[in-house]
């Protein structure tokens, strides 16, 4: 068992000791310990108190949180493009501008969008870029071994940002005429240099040229899911 704790100076009555104030100095044995440090008591050295920061801290704080950038660690992984398509199919468009017009698949680009070509002479569909979920891939295939489309890219199909000007009061009240875009020359070469080396397979082929200028349309009785293209 553990010993009991001894109280020096048990309370008479509640805060009143048994021992007097000089009993207690000489039962601790503190006049010893003075004499011993020539009549004083050790004094320890005091911690030094930092000195005060010279700015104070804002008594009140910004209710919104401060926004930080999110670090994105995901690597995006490239478009996987299906079995079906590969350079030279014919696809059909199934939404937009040219919904239902069949066009030449080229190249797959960096973003994961299909390039294709209608050409433009055969049915208006110029060089654009069409996601693989809005086709469907045909069995028909066409010769693009001499359509050079290495230089296009996503890049290719950026627009670019006009420049605003400050309007004067006339100005400002006068209607703005609207301005068609124009294509720049460079495009219409690249547009024509892929078209020329397209026609070209494509007349080597029978029927292909209707084919291929023809639009595509679902008539009454025909069933998508039974239909071979």
């Amino acid at each position: 068992m553990a010993a009991k704790k001894t109280i020096r100076n048990p309370e008479l009555i509640r805060g009143v000791g048994k021992f007097s104030r000089s009993k207690m100095y000489h039962k601790k044995g503190l006049w010893a310990i003075k004499k011993k440090n020539g009549g004083k008591f050790p004094q320890h050295q005091k911690k030094p108190i930092s000195a005060p920061p010279t700015e104070k801290s804002p008594k009140f704080y910004p209710a919104d949180d401060v926004k930080k950038p999110l670090v994105n660690k995901h690597k995006p992984k490239p478009t996987k493009l299906r079995a079906s398509i590969t350079p030279g199919t014919v696809l059909i468009i199934l939404a937009g501008r040219f919904k239902g017009k069949r066009v030449v698949f080229l190249k797959q680009l960096s973003s994961g969008l299909l390039l294709v070509t209608g050409p433009f002479k055969l049915n208006g569909v110029p060089l654009r870029r069409v996601n693989q979920a809005y086709v469907i891939a045909t069995s028909t295939k066409v010769d693009v071994s001499g359509a050079n489309a290495e230089k296009i890219d996503d890049k290719y199909f950026a627009k670019q940002a006009e420049k605003k000007q400050k309007k004067g009061e006339g100005e400002f009240f006068e209607e703005k005429k609207e301005e068609k875009n124009v294509l720049p020359q460079e495009k219409k070469d690249d547009q024509k240099a892929i078209d020329a080396a397209l026609i070209k397979a494509i007349e080597g082929v029978p029927e292909l040229k209707g084919y291929l200028s023809a639009r595509f349309s679902l008539k009454s009785g025909m069933k998508p899911h039974e239909l071979v293209f």
